[in-house]
């Protein structure tokens, strides 16, 4: 879609919410993957530390950084304070992860003008994506 293809021309510093150190899950799939291909990623979880040479952050609000995607492997009803968080932070892009919807939030972002993706893999769809370009 249009909307997913302004968010994967656009982002460059990203926080994923729910980066789990654990390399079994998928958020550590997908962000790890997203640090190969260079973004610049800002893991978000509870717990402190490392993953991949990046400090990991308790909170969004802890990155002095401008973020301009959020990618979020939460459960569902997180998203919507995690949407009305983007739009005080001036984030561009809100992507939640495969399986994850939640059409209030989706009304928040949209309504602010995000670019806002739903039950989507970014690691799948910027994988197509990448191809596509290469053609």
């Amino acid at each position: 879609s249009k909307i997913m293809q302004n968010i994967l021309n656009s982002m460059k510093n990203i926080a994923v919410v729910g980066f789990s150190p654990d390399s079994n899950k998928a958020s550590n799939h997908v962000g790890c993957y997203l640090i190969d291909m260079g973004f610049n990623v800002f893991p978000i979880y509870p717990k402190s530390g490392e993953i991949k040479g990046r400090k990991i952050y308790q909170s969004i609000d802890e990155i002095s950084e401008k973020i301009d995607t959020i990618v979020m492997f939460r459960k569902a009803e997180f998203a919507t304070e995690l949407a009305k968080k983007a739009i005080n932070l001036g984030v561009k892009n809100l992507w939640l992860q495969l399986g994850i919807v939640n059409d209030e939030a989706k009304q928040i972002a949209q309504n602010a003008g995000l670019n806002f993706i739903q039950d989507a893999c970014i690691m799948i769809e910027h994988k197509r994506f990448k191809n596509d370009k290469s053609k």
